[in-house]
Protein backbone atom coordinates (compact mmCIF):
# COMPACT_ATOMS: atom_id res chain seq x y z
CA UNK A 1 0.00 0.00 0.00
CA UNK A 2 2.90 2.22 1.36
CA UNK A 3 4.53 1.88 -1.87
CA UNK A 4 1.18 2.31 -4.55
CA UNK A 5 0.35 5.56 -2.50
CA UNK A 6 4.09 6.95 -3.40
CA UNK A 7 3.64 5.78 -7.24
CA UNK A 8 0.68 7.62 -7.01
CA UNK A 9 2.54 10.81 -5.78
CA UNK A 10 4.84 10.65 -8.08
CA UNK A 11 2.21 10.41 -10.97
CA UNK A 12 0.46 13.58 -9.42
CA UNK A 13 3.79 15.67 -9.03
CA UNK A 14 4.83 14.74 -13.12
CA UNK A 15 1.14 16.05 -14.22
CA UNK A 16 1.23 18.72 -12.50
CA UNK A 17 4.71 20.23 -13.64
CA UNK A 18 3.69 18.69 -17.00
CA UNK A 19 0.19 20.87 -16.75
CA UNK A 20 2.40 24.30 -15.77
CA UNK A 21 4.92 23.82 -18.50
CA UNK A 22 2.10 23.44 -21.24
CA UNK A 23 -0.14 26.74 -19.44
CA UNK A 24 3.74 28.30 -19.83
CA UNK A 25 3.36 27.50 -23.31
CA UNK A 26 0.19 29.00 -23.90
CA UNK A 27 0.61 32.46 -22.49
CA UNK A 28 4.03 32.54 -24.30
CA UNK A 29 1.54 32.22 -27.70
CA UNK A 30 1.99 34.18 -30.69
CA UNK A 31 0.68 31.76 -33.54
CA UNK A 32 -2.18 34.74 -34.01
CA UNK A 33 -2.15 38.60 -33.87
CA UNK A 34 -5.10 37.99 -30.90
CA UNK A 35 -1.70 38.54 -28.41
CA UNK A 36 -1.03 41.83 -29.54
CA UNK A 37 -4.19 43.12 -28.97
CA UNK A 38 -5.17 41.05 -25.46
CA UNK A 39 -4.08 42.12 -21.85
CA UNK A 40 -3.53 38.94 -20.67
CA UNK A 41 -3.51 35.85 -21.96
CA UNK A 42 -6.18 33.03 -20.45
CA UNK A 43 -5.45 29.75 -20.56
CA UNK A 44 -8.04 28.26 -17.63
CA UNK A 45 -8.05 27.45 -14.16
CA UNK A 46 -8.93 24.31 -11.93
CA UNK A 47 -7.91 21.06 -10.98
CA UNK A 48 -5.57 19.81 -13.86
CA UNK A 49 -7.07 16.37 -12.69
CA UNK A 50 -10.68 16.92 -12.68
CA UNK A 51 -13.56 14.86 -14.05
CA UNK A 52 -15.46 17.73 -15.52
CA UNK A 53 -14.12 20.48 -17.82
CA UNK A 54 -16.23 23.62 -18.77
CA UNK A 55 -15.54 25.11 -21.70
CA UNK A 56 -16.64 28.25 -23.41
CA UNK A 57 -15.79 30.13 -26.65
CA UNK A 58 -13.22 33.21 -25.20
CA UNK A 59 -12.57 35.20 -22.79
CA UNK A 60 -14.49 38.86 -22.22
CA UNK A 61 -13.60 41.96 -21.02
CA UNK A 62 -13.25 41.15 -17.28
CA UNK A 63 -11.35 37.68 -18.15
CA UNK A 64 -9.15 39.69 -20.20
CA UNK A 65 -8.27 42.16 -17.14
CA UNK A 66 -7.71 39.52 -15.04
CA UNK A 67 -6.60 36.65 -17.11
CA UNK A 68 -8.90 34.08 -15.49
CA UNK A 69 -11.72 32.29 -16.99
CA UNK A 70 -15.56 32.89 -15.96
CA UNK A 71 -15.41 35.92 -13.73
CA UNK A 72 -17.91 38.96 -13.23
CA UNK A 73 -21.77 38.26 -13.47
CA UNK A 74 -21.83 34.78 -15.50
CA UNK A 75 -18.72 33.51 -13.33
CA UNK A 76 -21.36 34.18 -10.01
CA UNK A 77 -23.63 32.11 -11.95
CA UNK A 78 -21.71 29.47 -12.73
CA UNK A 79 -20.35 29.20 -8.97
CA UNK A 80 -23.66 29.03 -7.48
CA UNK A 81 -24.80 26.25 -10.29
CA UNK A 82 -21.77 24.37 -9.42
CA UNK A 83 -22.50 25.01 -5.79
CA UNK A 84 -26.23 22.98 -6.83
CA UNK A 85 -24.08 19.33 -7.39
CA UNK A 86 -21.48 20.07 -3.95
CA UNK A 87 -18.79 21.76 -6.34
CA UNK A 88 -16.39 24.74 -6.57
CA UNK A 89 -14.33 26.26 -8.81
CA UNK A 90 -11.26 24.24 -7.35
CA UNK A 91 -12.77 21.10 -8.40
CA UNK A 92 -13.64 21.67 -11.73
CA UNK A 93 -11.46 22.72 -14.63
CA UNK A 94 -12.98 25.90 -16.25
CA UNK A 95 -11.64 27.48 -19.79
CA UNK A 96 -12.23 28.56 -23.32
CA UNK A 97 -11.50 27.66 -26.65
CA UNK A 98 -9.64 30.80 -27.77
CA UNK A 99 -7.25 31.62 -24.75
CA UNK A 100 -6.87 35.59 -26.06
CA UNK A 101 -10.12 38.11 -26.34
CA UNK A 102 -11.05 39.33 -29.68
CA UNK A 103 -10.93 43.01 -30.22
CA UNK A 104 -14.89 44.51 -28.88
CA UNK A 105 -15.77 40.88 -28.15
CA UNK A 106 -16.35 40.18 -31.67
CA UNK A 107 -16.61 36.82 -32.60
CA UNK A 108 -13.42 35.06 -33.07
CA UNK A 109 -12.08 34.65 -37.22
CA UNK A 110 -11.90 31.10 -38.34
CA UNK A 111 -8.30 31.39 -38.00
CA UNK A 112 -7.94 32.26 -34.60
CA UNK A 113 -9.86 29.72 -33.34
CA UNK A 114 -7.59 27.11 -35.52
CA UNK A 115 -4.24 28.81 -33.63
CA UNK A 116 -6.28 28.15 -30.47
CA UNK A 117 -7.38 24.70 -31.35
CA UNK A 118 -4.15 23.04 -30.61
CA UNK A 119 -3.84 24.17 -27.18
CA UNK A 120 -7.07 22.90 -26.66
CA UNK A 121 -6.36 19.67 -27.60
CA UNK A 122 -3.31 19.60 -25.32
CA UNK A 123 -5.36 20.38 -22.50
CA UNK A 124 -7.91 17.56 -22.87
CA UNK A 125 -5.21 15.18 -23.88
CA UNK A 126 -3.50 16.32 -20.30
CA UNK A 127 -6.51 16.69 -18.15
CA UNK A 128 -8.26 13.69 -19.10
CA UNK A 129 -11.97 14.55 -17.93
CA UNK A 130 -14.90 12.07 -17.73
CA UNK A 131 -16.96 14.66 -18.94
CA UNK A 132 -16.91 18.11 -21.26
CA UNK A 133 -19.82 20.58 -21.01
CA UNK A 134 -19.51 23.06 -23.97
CA UNK A 135 -20.98 26.40 -22.64
CA UNK A 136 -23.25 28.14 -25.56
CA UNK A 137 -23.56 27.90 -28.90
CA UNK A 138 -20.12 28.59 -30.41
CA UNK A 139 -18.31 26.22 -27.40
CA UNK A 140 -20.77 23.36 -28.86
CA UNK A 141 -20.12 23.83 -32.30
CA UNK A 142 -16.28 23.40 -32.32
CA UNK A 143 -16.92 20.20 -30.38
CA UNK A 144 -20.50 19.03 -32.19
CA UNK A 145 -21.26 20.71 -35.18
CA UNK A 146 -23.72 20.85 -37.20
CA UNK A 147 -26.53 20.44 -34.03
CA UNK A 148 -28.59 23.18 -32.45
CA UNK A 149 -28.21 23.91 -29.17
CA UNK A 150 -32.36 23.64 -28.09
CA UNK A 151 -32.21 20.02 -29.14
CA UNK A 152 -29.12 18.68 -27.21
CA UNK A 153 -28.70 20.84 -24.23
CA UNK A 154 -29.33 18.54 -21.35
CA UNK A 155 -28.34 15.55 -23.27
CA UNK A 156 -25.15 13.30 -22.79
CA UNK A 157 -23.28 12.63 -26.66
CA UNK A 158 -20.35 10.31 -27.07
CA UNK A 159 -17.95 11.19 -29.83
CA UNK A 160 -14.68 10.23 -31.15
CA UNK A 161 -11.96 12.76 -31.28
CA UNK A 162 -9.16 12.26 -33.34
CA UNK A 163 -6.03 12.39 -31.54
CA UNK A 164 -8.12 11.87 -27.87
CA UNK A 165 -10.49 8.80 -28.21
CA UNK A 166 -14.38 8.65 -27.27
CA UNK A 167 -15.48 11.59 -25.31
CA UNK A 168 -18.76 12.20 -23.56
CA UNK A 169 -20.02 15.77 -23.95
CA UNK A 170 -22.97 17.39 -22.00
CA UNK A 171 -23.67 20.91 -23.94
CA UNK A 172 -25.57 23.55 -22.10
CA UNK A 173 -26.43 26.94 -22.00
CA UNK A 174 -23.80 29.16 -21.75
CA UNK A 175 -24.48 31.18 -18.18
CA UNK A 176 -24.39 35.02 -19.47
CA UNK A 177 -27.59 34.24 -21.89
CA UNK A 178 -29.40 32.68 -18.51
CA UNK A 179 -28.71 35.45 -17.28
CA UNK A 180 -30.57 37.80 -19.58
CA UNK A 181 -33.00 35.39 -20.82
CA UNK A 182 -34.69 34.56 -17.82
CA UNK A 183 -36.57 31.68 -19.20
CA UNK A 184 -33.15 29.75 -19.44
CA UNK A 185 -32.27 30.24 -16.06
CA UNK A 186 -34.20 27.64 -14.98
CA UNK A 187 -33.68 25.47 -18.05
CA UNK A 188 -29.82 25.75 -17.19
CA UNK A 189 -30.57 25.00 -13.62
CA UNK A 190 -32.36 21.95 -14.17
CA UNK A 191 -29.96 20.76 -16.69
CA UNK A 192 -26.86 21.07 -14.41
CA UNK A 193 -28.06 19.20 -11.62
CA UNK A 194 -28.09 16.24 -14.03
CA UNK A 195 -24.57 16.14 -14.03
CA UNK A 196 -23.57 13.89 -11.18
CA UNK A 197 -26.19 11.44 -12.94
CA UNK A 198 -24.09 11.44 -16.44
CA UNK A 199 -20.79 11.05 -14.40
CA UNK A 200 -21.67 8.10 -12.56
CA UNK A 201 -23.60 6.54 -15.79
CA UNK A 202 -20.12 7.25 -17.70
CA UNK A 203 -18.45 5.47 -14.39
CA UNK A 204 -20.39 2.77 -15.31
CA UNK A 205 -19.58 2.08 -18.59
CA UNK A 206 -16.40 3.12 -18.08
CA UNK A 207 -15.38 0.52 -15.55
CA UNK A 208 -14.02 -2.47 -17.43
CA UNK A 209 -10.94 -0.80 -19.00
CA UNK A 210 -10.98 2.69 -17.48
CA UNK A 211 -8.16 1.83 -14.96
CA UNK A 212 -6.37 -0.45 -17.24
CA UNK A 213 -5.77 2.66 -19.72
CA UNK A 214 -5.13 5.61 -17.45
CA UNK A 215 -2.41 3.26 -16.07
CA UNK A 216 -0.88 2.98 -19.65
CA UNK A 217 -1.62 6.49 -20.14
CA UNK A 218 0.19 7.62 -16.68
CA UNK A 219 3.56 5.54 -18.10
CA UNK A 220 3.69 7.21 -21.05
CA UNK A 221 2.94 10.89 -19.40
CA UNK A 222 5.91 9.40 -17.10
CA UNK A 223 8.41 8.63 -20.16
CA UNK A 224 7.63 11.40 -21.73
CA UNK A 225 8.28 13.64 -19.37
CA UNK A 226 11.59 12.08 -18.31
CA UNK A 227 12.48 12.61 -22.14
CA UNK A 228 12.18 16.06 -22.30
CA UNK A 229 13.92 16.63 -19.35
CA UNK A 230 16.81 14.38 -21.30
CA UNK A 231 16.39 16.84 -23.88
CA UNK A 232 15.82 19.81 -22.30
CA UNK A 233 19.61 18.83 -20.58
CA UNK A 234 20.92 18.31 -24.23
CA UNK A 235 21.08 22.32 -24.17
Amino acid sequence: MHEYTNKKIRIFVIRKIMYKNLEEKIKACRKCHLRDTCMQVVPGEGNFEAEIMFIGEGPGENEDKQGRPFVGAAGKFLEEMLSLIGKKREDVFIGNVLKCRPPGNRDPLPEEVASCWPWMMEQIKMIKPKLIVPLGRHAMERFLPNQKISKIHGQAMRREIPGIGKQVFYVLYHPAVALYQGSLREILKADFKKIPKVLEAIEKGDKGDFNKKRNMEDKEEKNRFEEENKQEALF
